[in-house]
This record gives C-alpha cells, structure tokens and sequence, in this order.
C-alpha cells in the first residue's frame, strides 16, 4: 500500500477512511460492500493497477462497523465524503453491492435538487458490480422480504467462504456470518432493504456516464436478471455477467480486472485524465 512513512496513520474507526493504493493512470475508486471491506479487492487490485491509480474507500457499513451507521440519515453522504477525499476526483468508481445502490441513490438525490454529481464528483464512468435492482415496484412482494430477512447471513457466509477460499469449516463459516450480520444489526438491514425498494423509482435516465454493470451468473443475492434490467435502464450502458456468484473480484479477479479495463479503455478512449489533486497525502480520514 502506497503510504509514505511520515504520514500519521489513519484513525481506524473513523467513518470513512480513503487511502491510494498503488498504481498510475485513471484514478479509480474501490467501494466495499454491506458487512465487508475494501480487502475484497485484494486480489484484482495489482491487475487493474497499469493504467489506474487506485483508491480503496472503507465505508461504515463495512464488517467490523462503525457506529450507529443505521440509525442516521440516508447513506449517500458517507459515501460523497468519500467521492470528496480522492485528490482530484475519482474518474471511475467501482462500487459493490449495496454500496452501488448507496451511489446510484446519492446520484439521483442529487440529480432530483438541480445538481450535476458527475462534475461535482468528477465522476466520468461507474462499474456497478452485483448492484441489487427492480424495475417496477409490483416486482416486491411478502416473500421477497422473508428471503433477504431470514435468509440475510446467507450472503455474508459467502464471502467468508470465497475470501477464505474455502479454508474454513462450515460450523465456522456460519459463526462467524452471524457474527457480520449481527454487527449490521436490524436497523442496518432496514436501510439496505429500503434502497432496494427504492430502486424502482431511480431516475436512472439521469446517469449520463458510461456505466458496466458487472453480475454473477450464480449470484443467489442480486440475481443476474436484475443486473441485467438495470443496464437495460441506463443511458449508456453494457452488462457482463462472469460464471461467479455474488463476488466476481475474489472469484474471478482477472476476468473481473479484465472487463474494467476493457471497459475504461474503450469509454474513455481520447478523454484526457483530469490534474490530480496534492498529493502530499495520500491516507485521509
């Protein structure tokens, strides 16, 4: 990790944490998801790091929780300090899971009050990866609660699983995912479960940067169907769907690294990178 030495080190239980991993190019910004944290990425960051400055954005949602995240107002503005502390903007944002819901709803807020985000942000392509969507709010029905309720530590065990790489026994797998799905607590799951019923009403025609929408074929959490319907709804946008399930960086991560990079490479292609920002820090909180 790119920190310079005389740096004093960040406050890990701050609310936000942004720090510059490695690389050189297109600054990119990598978003955890619910109950993780920007360790998913480990394993695709040396591959997408020609060509990308990367950034890594630790979130309160994120595994070992942070305060009473749950409780406060809508999420977005955890998510726009982070936008904020990458020097000069992050060009390309790469977001995971219930944080895509989290930027796409912080878009269209911001959208909806006569803003423009992206040149706020400095935003100029989205990869939203195993973003949960329906188009249309007849699409939600009693057991579809009961099956993000009762079933909701189902997909926390799973990225215990492919972040272990299997290495776990299953009785602890399963410990340790309640353990996750405690520390997000009832009030957490209610603030994912309400962007998620909230994305039908996504003016999403406002997304006006080239977005890829990157599913697992074998995602039982955000099935690829609904990846499928939101590229469908966007401007401009293109949908892959990796033989993965709900984490295709960790268990794909070249073909994974492979997509962005095609993706960047051809949208952005004669767009000149943006001036950074100072760089006299490179770990903010």
């Amino acid at each position: 990790m790119a920190v310079r030495r005389h740096e004093p080190p960040a406050d890990e239980s701050a609310p936000v944490l942004v720090r510059r991993l490695m690389g050189s190019g297109r600054r990119t910004l990598l978003i955890h998801g619910l109950g993780a944290n920007a360790s998913v990425y480990d394993q695709c960051a040396g591959l997408l790091a020609d060509g990308h400055e990367l950034w890594s954005a630790q979130l309160p949602w994120r595994g070992e929780g942070v305060g009473d995240w749950g409780r406060g107002p809508a999420l977005g503005h955890w998510l726009a300090e982070a936008l904020q502390l990458v020097p000069g903007g992050a060009e390309v944002v790469v977001t995971h899971s219930m944080s895509a819901n989290v930027l796409l709803d912080l878009l269209d807020r911001e959208s909806r009050q006569g803003a423009d985000p992206f040149t706020r942000f400095g935003i100029r392509a989205l990869v939203l990866v195993s973003p949960f969507y329906r188009g249309s709010a007849e699409d939600f029905d009693w057991q579809t609660i009961s099956y993000y309720l009762n079933d909701f530590h189902l997909i926390m065990e799973e990225g215990i699983r492919v972040h272990s790489a299997g290495r776990l026994a299953e009785d602890i797998q399963r410990a340790m995912a309640y353990r996750v799905r405690d520390r997000v607590g009832p009030y957490g799951w209610l603030r994912f479960f309400d962007l998620y019923l909230g994305t039908p009403g996504l003016q999403t025609g406002r997304i006006t940067v080239p977005s890829l929408v990157l599913g697992g074929e074998h995602d039982f959490a955000a099935p690829p169907g609904e990846g499928r319907t939101l590229a469908a709804a966007l401007p401009d946008a293109r949908v892959r769907i990796l033989p993965t399930g709900h984490f295709p960086m960790i268990e794909r991560p070249e073909q994974f690294a492979a997509e962005i990079r095609e993706f960047v490479n051809s949208t952005l292609a004669g767009h000149p990178q943006r001036g950074s920002g100072p760089r006299t820090v490179l770990e903010h909180h």
